[in-house]
């Protein structure tokens, strides 16, 4: 099995997520991350979905998705063609002579503390999964109390953009 990430353009009208992760759900893939946002056309969303599947099952769901009525367009981001970031948010233990060494490695992963109470900060950080990975790495030696994560967002590089070409609504 391997990772893929899909974006896949949507009207944006109730139901149409139900039914796409349930397609998928029924073809027993698993769904690694899901966000999902209104795009620059306030009548379509875009839905990026990065799952666990083999290469060949993959062309089949996708053409599978296709025909569902309020799929628009369905593109798969390459790694090297595409930028991905995901967002998370940990609460970390911290005290008064752990609170310089924390503040040190989240600024070596261009992080922030937003919150600061007095046994514990938050901190948030966005990037590659992989920079996220190994900042929880770092963290868990001074005790990682809660972590929430968003799901991978990702557009291709350069100027194409999923909605070109797009029906407009009006």
């Amino acid at each position: 099995m391997s990772r893929h990430t899909l974006s896949v353009l949507v009207e944006n009208k109730p139901g149409v997520l139900a039914r796409l992760t349930g397609l998928i759900a029924r073809r027993g893939f698993n769904i690694h991350s899901l966000a999902v946002g209104t795009t620059e056309i306030e009548a379509f969303s875009r839905i990026t979905v990065v799952v666990d599947v083999a290469d060949v099952p993959l062309e089949q769901v996708t053409k599978q998705l296709n025909k569902l009525v309020n799929v628009i367009k369905i593109v798969e981001l390459e790694p090297e063609v595409s930028v991905r970031r995901a967002h998370m948010i940990f609460k970390v233990r911290a005290d008064a002579a752990t609170r310089a060494q924390i503040a040190a490695a989240v600024e070596m992963f261009r992080g922030h503390i937003i919150d600061v109470a007095p046994d514990a900060v938050s901190i948030e950080a966005t990037g590659e999964q992989s920079k996220l990975d190994a900042l929880r790495l770092v963290l868990e030696p001074f005790g990682i109390k809660e972590i929430v994560q968003s799901g991978t967002v990702a557009i291709a590089r350069g100027p194409k953009s999923i909605t070109d070409k797009a029906p407009r609504a009006g």
